[in-house]
Formats: C-alpha cells, sequence, structure tokens
C-alpha cells in the first residue's frame, strides 16, 4: 500500500456535518480532505520543503487561493488536528461535571481512538502503521512544522489556562492555572510519543489502543493528584 491509498482523516480535522447540509457543503469538506490527503502524500514522497503549495493545487485542480481558502498555512495542510484539540477543549474542559483530567482524558481517548480505528479500517494495517511512523518523522525532521506544532502547543495551553481561570475564579495572571494548563496539555506529547513507542509492535489497533491508553491514565493519576491542590487554592473550586 503505497501512500497514495492512504485515507489520512485521523491525523486531519473533524468536521461535523451540519443537519441538512447541502451539496455545496459536501463538496467544500470532501475538497478539503482531497487537498489535505493530496499533500500529505506529496510531502512524504518528497520532503515539506520541497512541494510548493501550488503544485498542490494543480494536483487538485485548484488555484493556489484555493488552498489557502481551506487552510491558512501550508503547515495546517497536514497538522490542522490541533484546531479539533483546541475546540474539544473549549467544550469539554469548560464542562463543570468533569473535573479536569477527567476532561482531558476524554478527549485524548477520542483522539486515539480515531486513529486505531483508522487502522483498522485499513487494507494492510502494517503499512498503514509504517506510514503512521512516516508522518511522525516528516514532522519531527520538518522546522516549520515542528515550529506550527510548538505554537500550537502554547496556544492550547493559553486556551486551557483562561478555561481553568474561570473554573476557579482565580485571577488571570495566577500561577495555579497557568501550570495546571501546561501539565494537562503536557499529555498529548505523551499520548504520541507511547503511539509511537507501541506502533512498531506486532499489536492489533485494539491492543494498540488499550497499551497507550494505560501509559496515558498512569500518567494521569500522577496529574489528578497534584491537581488536587488546586481546588483549595481559589474559592471556586476545580470539581473531581
Amino acid at each position: 500500500m503505497s501512500t497514495r491509498t492512504v485515507d489520512w482523516t485521523a491525523l486531519r480535522r473533524r468536521e461535523e456535518e451540519p443537519a441538512g447540509a447541502g451539496l455545496r457543503e459536501r463538496k467544500k469538506r470532501q475538497l478539503r480532505q482531497r487537498l489535505s490527503d493530496t499533500a500529505t502524500e506529496m510531502f512524504l514522497e518528497r520532503g515539506f520543503d520541497a512541494v510548493r503549495v501550488a503544485e498542490i493545487a494543480e494536483a487538485c485542480g485548484v488555484s493556489e487561493k484555493t488552498v489557502f481558502n481551506h487552510f491558512p498555512t501550508k503547515e495546517s495542510l497536514v497538522l490542522d488536528l490541533g484546531e479539533t484539540t483546541l475546540d474539544s477543549l473549549r467544550t469539554v474542559l469548560s464542562d463543570p461535571d468533569r473535573s479536569p483530567v477527567e476532561a482531558v482524558l476524554e478527549i485524548l481517548s477520542a483522539e486515539l481512538a480515531a486513529i486505531t480505528s483508522w487502522l483498522a479500517a485499513q487494507e494492510d494495517p502494517a503499512e498503514a502503521k509504517a506510514a503512521l511512523s512516516r508522518f511522525a518523522a516528516l514532522t519531527r525532521s520538518t522546522p516549520s512544522l515542528r515550529a506550527y506544532h510548538h505554537d500550537m502547543a502554547d496556544r492550547q495551553v493559553a486556551v486551557a489556562t483562561e478555561i481553568l481561570v474561570h473554573r476557579t475564579g482565580a485571577a488571570p495572571d495566577a500561577p495555579e492555572p497557568r501550570i495546571a494548563a501546561a501539565a494537562l496539555l503536557a499529555l498529548w506529547p505523551l499520548q504520541f510519543q507511547s503511539l509511537h513507542r507501541h506502533l512498531d509492535r506486532t499489536k492489533t489497533p485494539e491492543q494498540l489502543y488499550d497499551a497507550v491508553n494505560g501509559d496515558v491514565r498512569r500518567a494521569a493519576r500522577l496529574l489528578d493528584t497534584g491537581l488536587g491542590s488546586l481546588e483549595t487554592a481559589h474559592r471556586g473550586q476545580l470539581p473531581r
């Protein structure tokens, strides 16, 4: 299986189809998927810096402007899953019925499930795992992709901090929500490191999910213990 046969949906921003969405909206989502898939394939084959956005546009039969109408930067063509995480943080972490740790575990579990379900759906799971490893290597080896990823991580911490400030009633510049947000967001690189570590081993997608999820939950237990003190740090307590 070559990268030309890989559907990269699990690594992209997931957009829910609105109720009653018309043909135009479906075509926009299909084009967005085709642009991202084509870009990912070309980057993996030739390297990120060697491919121009104009070439991606030409391969998809659209203008370069159309590409940027769907993706604000070249980097977001392959790394826009971070936007999904931002949306999830705003929704799930803001829910007072979940503790902060419970909230991020729910988000991480859903993202991991999307990847392992994607693996299970591929014709050749072994080659699909290899494709994921090549994708991770592309991100690690490309300075602009690393920078984009770091900038996105900073945005996510800022959003989580704002949410925790609101939940605790802390002052906007209080140190506790900031360090708590940074600790919670550290579970994301931990999950991807665990995924990479287990990916080369002989595991079914279900076993892969269990192994990675287990690693993340072990780390989360430490955070849960530490974040308990945040409840008493401010008048508005974080629910557990």
